[in-house]
């Protein structure tokens, strides 16, 4: 055992290396990964005609400028990608805030059928979203949300999925000692949640805040429902192009791309704080 300690210890400072091997892999995954959007630049870039041909196109052409224009033109991009932003936005953060806080309590508190009230939350993630749709429209419909954001909003602005990731993510990250010795200086609830839990919960509410974004940022089944071409989310706003009778796939493209730049700067941006929430995570599971 000394012999294996004496080697774990040796090593805990040093970097892993991967061999050819293992680049290769990761390489290939890479860029099968890269490839559709590669692909959606390229057809972004051409007419429709040349898109029909075959063999299709595989490197750029000239129409990139003019065909994005035309989509952000015909899609009322603008105004899609102002209401995605804000819609993703908000169910983004009330859905962290909410799922941290019932999180919090299903991890750390003490109340009477806690047990049978966190498999009912689960459970719910097994219904299928489609049998929720008439009821929840006949609800828009008579309080006169149709066609308005707070319809997308309400919804979502909690999900089973996000109270059950920061449950268990809580469970192991906040020791339970923690939150006695801050009650025993004095905090009361709002204090320990402010200054104990969010603190040891934040790796978690990033990788969570991400998720749903993406998540509200794609949805299309019930926005396509409570919305319109007049106040469209982005996926709803791509509905509305390529109309007639032959699709202009190569403005589609333009679009779907126009929807996609959004998110890639934010991953850009927050990548390693996401990447390393999940590593954090990770370790102290």
């Amino acid at each position: 055992m000394a012999v294996f300690s004496a080697v774990r210890a040796g090593r805990a400072g040093k970097h892993l290396h991967g061999g050819v091997i293992t680049y290769t892999v990761l390489a290939v995954f890479t860029l099968g990964s890269l490839l559709p959007l590669v692909w959606t630049a390229i057809a972004a870039s051409r007419d429709n005609s040349r898109l029909a041909e075959t063999p299709p196109p595989f490197w750029f052409g000239g129409n990139l400028l003019s065909n994005l224009s035309t989509a952000w033109t015909d899609a009322n991009m603008g105004k899609a990608l102002f209401n995605t932003v804000f819609v993703a936005g908000t169910i983004s953060v009330s859905t962290v805030l909410f799922a941290t806080l019932a999180g919090f309590a299903f991890a750390k508190l003490h109340f009477r059928a806690k047990n049978i009230l966190l498999v009912l939350v689960i459970g719910t993630m097994m219904v299928p979203p489609q049998l929720s749709v008439v009821p929840l429209f006949m609800a828009i419909a008579e309080l006169e949300w149709t066609n308005q954001l707070q319809a997308v909003i309400l919804p979502m602005m909690v999900s089973a999925f996000g109270v059950f990731f920061m449950r268990q993510y809580l469970v192991n990250a906040l020791p339970t000692e923690v939150i006695e010795a801050a009650r025993v200086d004095g905090a009361n609830s709002l204090r320990v949640i402010w200054h104990v839990v969010f603190p040891a919960a934040r790796p978690a509410m990033a990788v969570l805040g991400m998720l749903t974004f993406v998540m509200a940022w794609n949805e299309f089944f019930w926005p396509i429902i409570a919305l319109t071409q007049d106040n469209p989310t982005v996926q709803v706003a791509l509905t509305g192009l390529g109309q007639g009778y032959i699709p202009d796939q190569s403005v589609i493209m333009a679009g779907a791309l126009l929807g996609t730049l959004p998110l890639l700067i934010a991953f850009a941006i927050f990548g390693r704080q996401i990447v390393g929430g999940i590593m954090h995570g990770a370790v102290k599971g």
